[in-house]
């Protein structure tokens, strides 16, 4: 009952508390989502039929499934009597949204289980599908919409376009069971947060109450806010609206510095702060070349009192030249409490690169100046 009065009274200051909170609070429903409300997978084995040519031909496992489908039309034949070329065995998805009721309808998308080349132009037969428990929620049936594809000729070339072997039926499955949801049942609502944190949660549940009164929400965790709830439906449902739209404050995120090794990305996080420290950025060229320089000589021979100067081998002598170039090193000193747009000034002042950056980071942190997780994805 006094639930109820709370209810009632959140709709008059409601406008009040939003008009309150800072402009660039979040709403709970952009920073958390209810428990159980979710969407549950489907997945079934069906036949495609109706292809010009492009099916899976003599593939065991389709022709077992023509045999089993002719069957049940009172029909005995073997499978060597079966051509699977205009037919392909497909695997069938879809998604179930949370409280859709039987009768609804959901898209579905097929895809080539065995050696189709395309399933333009074919027709899904009924096929259950299936949850993780094993019972039917919903029937598929229906025309493909394929996007790609493939032509071929007869030396062996070939062109595709797109994926030929993966189409979809547009409403193409009608539910036929409806799956349990606990916000139906339950007293209570349960927030998960998107991004786990102990003063966000705090934070929502602060709101909430500021709203309701009381103690109408409690934080579990560092992810869950239980909240009290109406027991009637068609309150707890404007209840729910009424709390999805209360603006929160979120809690600053962790200190991070996230590194792409592969692409060279870094990202870092804005409450990034350095300790006292000194970067030096430099690098030292050393190139060593060899060279060889011959010298001519003469030989003197004399000859029946004639002589003679005739040339000889040249004499070969190594000349090594060293050089070493060392640039003007670049240093810049990091005072206490140094924030993200110093760092990123400092280090952009000495023109370096992705991967100087990365190892700066890494120095930083591994001399305990930088305040921050230092994450490499």
């Amino acid at each position: 009952m006094r639930l109820s009065r709370l209810f009632l009274r959140a709709f008059t200051i409601w406008a009040l508390v939003l008009c309150t909170t800072a402009a660039h609070a979040d709403r709970i429903k952009d920073l958390a989502s209810m428990a159980g409300v979710r969407s549950n997978q489907l997945v079934g084995y069906g036949l495609v039929v109706g292809l010009s040519g492009t099916g899976d031909g003599d593939l065991g496992i389709t022709l077992q499934s023509l045999q089993s489908m002719v069957s049940r039309f009172g029909m005995v034949t073997e499978q060597a009597a079966l051509d699977g070329t205009n037919a392909a065995a497909v695997m069938v998805t879809a998604d179930l949204p949370a409280f859709v009721k039987p009768g609804q309808t959901l898209d579905v998308t097929v895809s080539a289980l065995g050696s189709a080349e395309s399933l333009r132009g074919g027709t899904l037969l009924m096929t259950p599908m299936l949850g993780v428990d094993g019972e039917t929620y919903a029937l598929a049936q229906g025309n493909l919409l394929v996007g790609g594809f493939g032509v071929s000729g007869d030396d062996g070339s070939s062109l595709t376009v797109n994926v030929p072997t993966v189409g979809r039926v547009p409403q193409g499955a009608s539910v036929e069971k409806m799956v349990e949801n606990p916000f139906i049942t339950n007293e209570y609502l349960v927030l998960n947060l998107h991004l786990a944190d102990f003063s966000t949660a705090s934070n929502v549940a602060d709101a909430i109450n500021v709203v309701f009164g009381g103690d109408t929400a409690v934080p579990i965790d560092a992810s869950s806010i239980r909240v009290l709830a109406p027991t009637d439906l068609s309150q707890k449902v404007a209840f729910a609206s009424l709390i999805e739209q209360v603006e929160v404050q979120p809690a600053a995120p962790p200190a991070q510095v996230i590194v792409n090794s592969r692409t060279g990305t870094v990202v870092i996080g804005g409450n990034v702060n350095v300790t006292p420290a000194v970067i030096t950025h430099g690098s030292l060229t050393v190139r060593i070349r060899e060279d060889t320089v011959p010298t001519l000589t003469n030989e003197t021979i004399v000859t029946d009192d004639v002589v003679v100067n005739a040339p000889a081998e040249p004499v070969v002598t190594q000349n090594t030249e060293i050089d070493v170039d060392e640039p003007e090193v670049r240093a810049f000193l990091f005072d206490p409490g140094v924030s993200l747009s110093d760092v990123v000034d400092a280090i952009n002042a000495i023109g370096a690169t992705p991967s100087d950056l990365v190892a700066i980071l890494e120095a930083l942190k591994v001399a305990g100046a930088l305040r921050a997780q230092l994450i490499i994805i």
